[in-house]
């Protein structure tokens, strides 16, 4: 009987999963999944990602058990756990997904040569958190590119590997030891309105989005009020979906809308493709522009205010508090915020990806960081100095000001355009909202600052 090993790391899913139809070309299959500690002490176990991923185990198990199969999960270093199942197992080889970050590859070139030294062969397959793989597009001069736009031109013209079926069976070898599955039920710290994770609900929520969403997508997409977006990012995220099936399934459905969604697959490619060439734009401005940043200790009071959705610009506090309360932002509201942050108080982005890291169920290194690069100017944006203003952008994309009222209650009892400027109001109306802060700075004092401690003045 020959045995293989699965190793599930960001692509807990059953659909379209090349590693899993890979390893059933042997006898018996191990799906595992290792809780590194080496991901735990590196501080990226957020509550509200490990509320998430416990969802996407335990449905993982789930849909192995109806098949036939189990999910074994270990604790502890993955290269130590991995060998240990497969000295257990005596299995041949292990299969596992490609991944981007420096800490990935580490993890990867740690086990091939640990599995290798006991004549076993890691498999890695592209094409599995990616639709595109980085490296796959390059110009000629590079190992990458720089600027999206070339690179969704090169993009669109790769021809996509056709989807794979999931498995009608898995067959475990008995005699695996297998931990508990975790719960999120255990977790504290939650954003209240979390939502569930796990490839039912993703497959779900697919199958109803690209039947009624995806073709007003291009029209409504950045209308903060209407939550007209996939809301897939958690599921790419932990892999629950496969974004090779997203860009078929939307390419098949057809339209504006359609089109606009898949640039958005191809952006996150993009950035995912930026990491794996320069790892260290993970943490270092991938092109700086050698500022100056208010130290968090002088710039405290703003830091504060921005976290907790008390800066006074209610489109800005309203994602603010849309972040705390689901551990998700509308993508234009993630926008904003960063600019605001950056560019507005002119903080460093660090500081803002890593609180956003701290409560995002989607926090991913290379999205996360990268984007934020993209809005405080340092990172892959043609146009770095460019300020999003909280007023006019909330006035074109919450025109009426319901997503301001609905997650800024008190502001509720105003119409717009009052609920985008309620610094403006005087006499009795404004006393009726003393509760709601003060703007922490004047728009122009705070574009002023950014101008000057960028040269641009």
């Amino acid at each position: 009987m020959t045995v293989s090993i699965v190793l599930f790391t960001a692509d807990l899913r059953l659909h379209d999963h090349p590693p899993l139809r890979a390893a059933h070309e042997a006898d018996q299959v191990i799906p595992l999944f290792v809780r590194d500690r080496g991901v735990t002490g590196a501080g990226f176990t957020a509550p509200n990602r490990l509320a998430f991923l416990a969802d996407c185990l335990r449905d993982l198990d789930a849909g192995l058990r109806r098949r036939g199969g189990r999910l074994v999960i270990r604790s502890g270093d993955v290269v130590e756990e991995v060998c240990k199942v497969a000295d257990e197992s005596d299995a041949d080889e292990v299969h596992m997904a490609a991944d981007v970050s420096a800490y990935a590859h580490r993890r990867e070139q740690r086990l091939r040569r640990a599995l290798e030294a006991e004549g076993r062969r890691l498999h890695v397959h592209e094409t599995v958190t990616s639709a595109v793989p980085p490296g796959a597009v390059a110009p000629a001069s590079s190992d990458h590119f720089a600027v999206f736009t070339p690179y969704f031109r090169h993009w669109t013209g790769v021809r996509l590997r056709e989807p794979v079926a999931a498995p009608r069976a898995v067959r475990v070898p008995d005699g695996i030891d297998s931990e508990q599955l975790p719960d999120r039920g255990g977790l504290s710290g939650l954003s209240e309105g979390l939502a569930a994770g796990g490839e039912e609900e993703a497959r779900a929520r697919m199958t109803s989005w690209l039947r009624s969403g995806i073709a007003s997508y291009e029209d409504r997409h950045d209308d903060l009020a209407g939550d007209a977006t996939s809301r897939f990012s958690p599921h790419l995220h932990f892999g629950t979906l496969s974004p090779v099936e997203l860009v078929h399934r939307a390419r098949k459905a057809g339209g504006p809308g359609a089109e606009a969604f898949v640039r958005q697959l191809a952006w996150r490619d993009f950035h995912r493709q930026v990491l794996a060439a320069r790892p260290a734009a993970a943490t270092a401005d991938y092109r700086t522009k050698h500022d100056r940043w208010r130290s968090e200790e002088s710039a405290r009071e703003d830091i504060e205010a921005w976290r907790n959705g008390r800066t006074g610009f209610p489109v800005v506090d309203a994602a603010m508090r849309q972040l705390r309360h689901e551990g998700w932002m509308h993508n234009r509201g993630r926008l904003l915020t960063a600019s605001f942050l950056t560019k507005t108080l002119y903080v460093d982005w660090r500081v803002g990806a890593r609180h956003f890291l701290e409560l995002l169920v989607d926090g991913d290194v290379a999205n996360n960081q990268l984007n934020w690069q993209w809005m405080a100017g340092t990172g892959t944006d043609s146009r770095p100095n460019r300020v999003l203003n909280p007023v006019t952008q909330a006035k074109r994309y919450d025109p009426d000001g319901a997503y301001v009222r609905r997650w800024v209650p008190e502001l509720a009892g105003l119409d717009a355009p009052s609920v985008h400027e309620p610094w403006k109001l005087r006499g009795l109306d404004r006393a009726a909202i003393d509760d709601y802060p003060d703007p922490v700075v004047g728009l122009s004092d705070g574009l002023a600052r950014f101008k000057r401690a960028r040269g641009l003045d």
